[in-house]
Formats: C-alpha cells, structure tokens, sequence
C-alpha cells in the first residue's frame, strides 16, 4: 500500500520543532540520523567461509571490538574480546582446543557459555570467570549475531533460503564496502520508487507495495526496463527480517537472489556486503545475461552510494503522493531502535 507521510504543513508558520530537530538549522556533523545507530536484530559476522574451524577473528562493529572463533568442531562463537583474569585481549594470540579458546597469557580456556573451564594452576575455578557470549547462528552462507542494547534475546529468527546451495544457481558473487552511512538510508531504497527512475533510469516509476509481517517487511515493485531488443517487465520482492539482513528477488528477465547485510560499524559508517547469484538451470545463455544483470547491480549500489555519504536523515520528512511506501517502512522499523 502506498502511503503518505504529513511531514511539515507548508500552510503554517515555521515552528521550533521545524527549526530543530527537523529542519535544516539542526544539522549538524553528529546529527545526520535523529535515532540510534546500533539497532536489535540480526547482523552478519561474517560469511562462512570466512573462518575456518580453529581460526580466531577480530571484528570491529558497533563501536566497539568482538572475537569471533570456531571451535574445532566447526561451531562458530562471538565473544567479548578481553580475558576477565588480568585482561589479554583473545584475538591477540588467543588459540582454539576443541570447543574452546584459550587465553594467550595464562592458559585460561573458556568454553561456548563463555564460563571458564580450565585454570591450568588452580584447582578452582572463580565463579565470576565467564565472559560475555552473544547469540549466533550460521545460515545461508553466513555467521549472524544477534545484537540486543539491553542484553536480551533473540526477538526473532532468520529464514533457510532454498536458493543456495542449489546447483541450478549460480555459486554467490560476493562484494563488501564501507558506506559512511546509516543502515535505514540503504534498507529505505526499496520503498523509495521514485529513487529508481531518477538514480537508476529504470524507464517508469515503479508502483510500489509494502506490507508488515512481524518482524518481517514485505515491498514488492514492477519495474519496466531496456533490455537487448525493447522493453521488458521485473518484479522485484525485497524481504527485510529487521534491520540487518535484506532478502531481494527479482524474476522477469532472469531469476536473481540478493543477500544483502549492512552491520554498523560505528556511529557513521556501515560494513555492507551484497551476495549475488542468478538461476542458470544449466544454460549457457542465461549464465552469460548473469554476468550481465549482477554487473549492473553492482553499477547501481555506486549510483546510490554518493547520495548515501552526503545525505541527512529527517525524522519528520516532507512525503507526497508519488514517493512510495516510506513512511510505512518507517513506522515498521521503529521496533528494532
């Protein structure tokens, strides 16, 4: 359903909510986003092949440091980085046994509840010897974490997506970049019709609905497009299972899968990364448009990317008939911040 947002009356005088939080006057270099940067939800720690079993890995998210590891048996775990003994930070030397990891400065190990298991000196272990451990599951390729400000759990959980693995599609083309932008600025574009014939050049306005699912939003837009010899129809359906993971189908042309992450940072800049893959079902033909239509996709993550890095974020935006479900989205989104 496409929607409206009233935003500022133009018939009324500016007032000083308009000359604040919500109009030009308040911008500033540590306000573009009038909400939080670190949202709730599921977030990409890596791709699975990405760690191997034993390896250690630090990651740099949230504004702060993680260690992420997999233990020997192939389990991937998040924890805080520093030993609770006399703080070692465990990405620094830190070592997989078994199912756990152990501390490069006095052997401590701990294992997947993070409580310490083995004190090589002592006979007894403190009851406060635990660190921090994080929920994670692996899924689709990818190593997500769940991330909660107050420390709750998981509020939902991720779909197992049939594409992958199939041998009809192709393996994932994967991309990363560092956006200096917000997550919601990049999620909002496929509620944003009207972005897809002035940045993209699809041929037409692409109408637009949305729909809310729980922690699920549903946007399904036709486009019509050039292709060799005329003009063709897509349909694109785009899943967002909260902030963090963003699921885009698009049949018409050829059948494509995207994967789309985006996991904060810090309070300016976002880790995103597409993971690209195209139905060939064997054919020759289709895997040679493949390269075509993911070539282009990427083309149009750099038209967006610029307006993303430079823009600001206003809570209470001027809409009109025409801009698409935006303030839909909105009012979903409102859950994970």
């Amino acid at each position: 359903m496409s929607e409206t947002n009233q935003g500022h009356s133009p018939e009324k005088p500016e007032s000083s909510e308009a000359r604040g939080r919500g109009g030009p006057a308040s911008v500033t270099p540590d306000s573009r986003y009038p909400f939080t940067p670190y949202p709730n939800g599921w977030f990409r720690a890596a791709y699975s092949s990405e760690l191997s079993p034993g390896q250690v890995r630090i990651l740099k998210f949230f504004g702060r440091e993680w260690v992420l590891y997999r233990s020997e048996s192939g389990q991937p775990r998040l924890i805080d980085p520093h030993c609770v003994h006399l703080g070692a930070h465990l990405g620094h030397g830190g070592e997989v046994v078994g199912e756990n990891i152990r501390c490069p400065f006095h052997h401590w190990e701990f294992g997947a509840d993070g409580r310490c298991t083995k004190i090589p000196y002592a006979k007894r272990i403190p009851p406060r010897a635990r660190l921090s451990h994080y929920d994670v599951v692996e899924k689709n390729g990818l190593i997500f974490f769940y991330h909660d400000r107050d420390g709750g759990s998981p509020g939902f959980e991720l779909p197992d997506l049939p594409e992958v693995g199939d041998s009809t599609w192709t393996e994932p083309e994967v991309m990363h970049w560092k956006v200096r932008a917000s997550w919601l600025d990049m999620n909002e574009n496929s509620v944003d019709q009207a972005h897809f014939k002035f940045v993209h050049g699809t041929l037409t306005i692409p109408p637009t609905k949305a729909r809310a699912e729980g922690s699920v939003h549903v946007t399904e837009s036709v486009f019509t497009m050039r292709i060799p010899g005329g003009e063709g129809e897509a349909t694109l359906i785009t899943l967002d299972h909260g902030p963090g993971f963003q699921i885009v189908r698009m049949t018409g042309l050829i059948d494509t899968l995207m994967m789309n992450t985006s996991t904060p940072i810090d309070e300016e800049n976002t880790d995103v990364s597409f993971s690209y893959s195209v139905r060939h079902e064997g054919d020759s033909r289709k895997l040679k448009l493949a390269e075509s239509v993911i070539k282009d996709l990427k083309q149009q993550f750099e038209h967006d990317r610029p307006i993303w890095e430079n823009k600001v974020c206003w809570p209470k935006p001027v809409l009109c008939e025409g801009d698409g479900p935006i303030a839909h989205y909105r009012k979903w989104y409102r859950q994970f911040i």
